[in-house]
């Protein structure tokens, strides 16, 4: 648990960034989609990119989901793909300090907690496998010294710009959840080759693309944990990450609702002001009741995870109400703006894209639901 002082210090610290130095530039970034290189490197020099990072190897050492959900949202509230950008380096991090040997974590976690961290990615979603993780194709077969993997992934955020990779692959083909285990690739290794930029509808300055792996050669000291335990670690880091993105969607729907109760405060028709219209303000009205009530199931998931207790079904729920909350929040925000919520000369139109992305990654909705409906039915055994 954070100490409460340095909570409000780091989230305080979080949102003075976001409104300073992300929210003015984030609307370029999304037209040219160029990679906000040096607002990172301006936010890991006051450690916003390494604060939830192990103090051993130079993080800040901040281990509550609670307070990471609390800055994250102050991110996104800026600025959602820059946000996910200065906050991408625990979910590499999360599965080495886990399951990774000392000589691992030192080796990869410390760089990122320098002043100009390298952007790394998770590789698990292939062109035939996106939900049913445990169907993952990409193989790791054992040779000398090492492993030998082949295949493709796809939707690997950060691959375009990536230095360090934690790749998924099965070391025993058809065995589902039983033979994945994870590995380090790093840029250059021999076999492995980046395909496609994708496009994307949202979130474009944080790039999106593939990666090839052509009887790519990794040293047996890039695997991490043993072989099979990598479904454990991709599963562990779904669940605190879904908490976390809950977060971040909360931060969008608050940004896009604060714009439209200002602009319904200072639009006018038919002689008065349009927040005096009920389809109006009730509209907005919906919309902070669901996102509070999404902050309240987000918090409940950081703090169970933050006792030790489970809390994957709450990180579902939470993931789940704060996405469509988010997604709801920006639809209202268009439709209070009207024909400027449709133009991108106004800010609501980029809120509802990016809000669109949360109900889809790390789990889309009906995933989200599925496990939630596993947990009120359990399968007999």
């Amino acid at each position: 648990m954070t100490d409460p002082d340095v909570e409000r210090q780091l989230v305080a610290l979080a949102h003075d960034f976001a409104a300073n130095e992300i929210r003015p530039v984030a609307a370029s970034f999304d037209e040219t989609e160029a990679f906000p290189a040096d607002i990172v490197r301006k936010a890991a020099a006051i450690g916003l990119t390494s604060f939830d990072l192990p103090a051993a190897y130079g993080g800040g050492g901040v281990d509550s989901v609670r307070t990471a959900c609390l800055i994250g949202e102050e991110l996104a509230w800026g600025d959602a793909p820059i946000g996910s950008i200065v906050g991408s380096a625990s979910f590499f991090a999360d599965p080495l300090a886990a399951l990774g040997t000392e000589e691992q974590r030192a080796r990869w976690i410390t760089p990122l907690c320098g002043d100009d961290p390298p952007m790394t990615g998770l590789a698990i979603t292939e062109p035939g496998v996106g939900s049913d993780a445990a169907a993952i194709a990409t193989t790791a077969t054992r040779v000398e010294g090492g492993y030998r993997l082949n295949g493709q992934k796809t939707w690997v955020s950060g691959a375009p710009v990536g230095r360090y990779y934690l790749v998924y692959a099965t070391v025993a083909p058809g065995t589902r959840a039983k033979g994945i285990t994870s590995f380090v690739v790093e840029q250059g290794d021999e076999g492995f080759s980046l395909g496609r930029t994708l496009p994307k509808l949202g979130s474009r300055c944080y790039p999106t693309g593939e990666l090839f792996f052509a009887d790519c050669f990794v040293p047996e000291d890039r695997r991490i944990g043993d072989e099979g335990e990598g479904f454990y670690g991709v599963m562990r880091s779904f669940e605190r990450s879904r908490v976390t993105l809950a977060a971040d969607s909360i931060g969008i729907g608050r940004a896009a609702l604060e714009y439209a109760v200002d602009y319904a405060k200072q639009r006018e028709a038919f002689g008065t002001k349009i927040h005096e219209f009920q389809a109006v303000s009730f509209r907005l009205v919906d919309a902070k009741m669901a996102l509070d009530q999404a902050r309240l199931l987000t918090l409940h998931a950081a703090d169970l995870a933050d006792a030790g207790q489970p809390f994957g079904t709450e990180a579902s729920m939470a993931k789940l109400a704060a996405s469509e909350a988010a997604w709801n929040a920006a639809n209202a925000a268009v439709m209070t703006l009207g024909s400027y919520g449709y133009s991108r000369e106004y800010p609501v139109e980029k809120w509802l894209r990016d809000a669109k992305l949360e109900e889809i990654y790390e789990g889309t909705s009906d995933i989200q639901r599925l496990i939630v409906a596993r947990s009120l039915f359990p399968r007999e055994r």
